[in-house]
């Protein structure tokens, strides 16, 4: 059976001539064309947008740059779907008459939106979020009891991806204190210990020192925001003086600068001999019926004379 036959017996049965079906059909095929190469367009746009914010530094994800992938993947998305409707609804148009569909699914619209309040509430707190510019992809946040990295935004959801690889869905809605990690600039807090038999002065010099040369080695001077800062003495511990040091980054390379110089502390430390005590605990056993003390050392020297 040839395709004008195919065209000839479905015109009967949706009682249409073969050249209206003919002409129909070439329709459909333009109106899904014409979407095919709007989401095209759509897609090039977002190219573009996520080129224009590239810096070309893959090691640091700038504020630019973080937004502009949020805007695109944004675009993407809400292009596909509006795209899609849009290219349904004249493919029915040109079949039938979708006046009074559209107005019959208005009042359905309406009904509906009764009942998918979530939703609603979803996608008007995505688009605060998207325009307030709380955060973007690639930012690591902290939202609706989980944290990790933004995957993907859509106006109803934040995807979220934890250091254990999990994947975390957060609607929208959900989201009532967002906590970000990596925005305009970030810290990393590191403390070192050293006993109390130590001559804290001399440790302190030490940690500056160490730190000073961390501030100025070019292969992590464009990581940083800044040299790094050695208050002082934060406080006293049960079985250490605790030295704290602050190292302020760029967004999102606080983990990596404040792994690297507790490594150079500890090596700087173990060079200078300055010790980095553990946790020790001191235990006075008193036995019921036992000699005093003093009755004892005076029954050893008896023993001894």
């Amino acid at each position: 059976m040839n395709p004008l036959d195919v065209l000839r017996r479905l015109g009967e049965i949706l009682q249409i001539d073969g050249q209206t079906l003919a002409r129909n059909g070439a329709g459909v095929v333009g109106i899904w064309v014409l979407a095919w190469l709007a989401y095209r367009v759509v897609r090039i746009a977002a190219r573009r947008i996520e080129l224009a914010v590239d810096d070309g530094d893959d090691s640091v994800l700038t504020l630019r740059e973080r937004r502009g992938q949020t805007i695109s993947q944004l675009l993407r998305s809400v292009g596909r779907v509006a795209i899609g409707v849009v290219a349904l609804l004249l493919t029915f148009n040109v079949f039938i008459d979708i006046g009074p569909i559209l107005a019959g699914a208005g009042i359905l619209g309406l009904a509906v939106s009764f009942g998918a309040q979530s939703l609603v509430k979803d996608v008007i707190s995505g688009f605060f979020i998207l325009f307030e510019n709380q955060f973007a992809i690639g930012d690591v946040i902290e939202a609706g009891g989980r944290s990790g990295a933004v995957e993907r935004m859509t106006l109803r959801i934040v995807v979220l991806r934890d250091l254990e690889g999990i994947m975390h869905v957060i609607p929208n809605s959900e989201i009532k204190v967002v906590s970000n990690m990596t925005r305009g600039w970030s810290r990393a807090v590191v403390d070192v210990s050293v006993t109390y038999n130590e001559d804290v002065d001399r440790a302190l010099a030490v940690v500056r020192d160490e730190a000073a040369q961390f501030s100025s080695d070019h292969s992590w001077s464009a990581q940083l925001d800044g040299p790094v800062e050695v208050p002082g003495i934060e406080s006293l511990g049960d079985s250490a003086v605790i030295i704290r040091s602050l190292i302020r980054t760029q967004p999102g390379s606080q983990w990596n600068a404040g792994r690297e110089f507790r490594r150079r502390i500890k090596n700087r430390l173990d060079r200078e001999g300055i010790e980095i005590p553990f946790p020790q605990r001191r235990v006075q056993v008193r036995v019921e019926g036992a000699p005093a003390p003093d009755a004892v050392i005076s029954a050893a020297g008896a023993a001894g004379g």
